[in-house]
């Protein structure tokens, strides 16, 4: 495969002009595939199993589960909104859910306790609001 030499400006400056879903998947496909790199003996399915668990939720999704929060904090929803709010907070659960039990197959995968595998991963609580 043909190299091509980007330098670290040229590749920012691509990257800003990417809408940023698709650059929020892009940077959590990079540092998928740059964990892999550095361990080679990573299967085919713990990159899956990464790549799923380091998706976020879309910025339009966040964007507006954080209008909907921030309504209801100051008593200005109205019943169609809290609604929506209720159905997005299902929704994040969901997501959630499923990012823990990829979690533990991966740790099942990997021999290791899920404490110790979320260490090892850096992961942090996510805060949705």
């Amino acid at each position: 495969m043909p190299t091509i030499q980007i330098d670290t400006e040229q590749l920012l400056n691509v990257a800003l002009q990417m809408p940023r879903e698709e650059l929020e998947r892009f940077v959590a496909r990079l540092f998928t595939l740059k964990a892999r790199q550095e361990t080679p003996g990573l299967s085919e399915r713990e990159t899956e199993l990464l790549l799923h668990i380091n998706e976020g939720l879309p910025s339009a999704t966040q964007a507006r589960l954080n209008e909907l929060i921030d309504k209801r904090r100051s008593e200005f929803i109205d019943a169609k909104e809290l609604r929506e709010l209720k159905k997005l907070t299902d929704q994040i659960e969901k997501s959630d859910a499923k990012r823990l039990a990829l979690l533990i197959e991966l740790a099942h995968l990997r021999n290791v306790p899920l404490r110790k595998l979320i260490k090892q991963l850096g992961l942090k609580p996510v805060s949705h609001d």
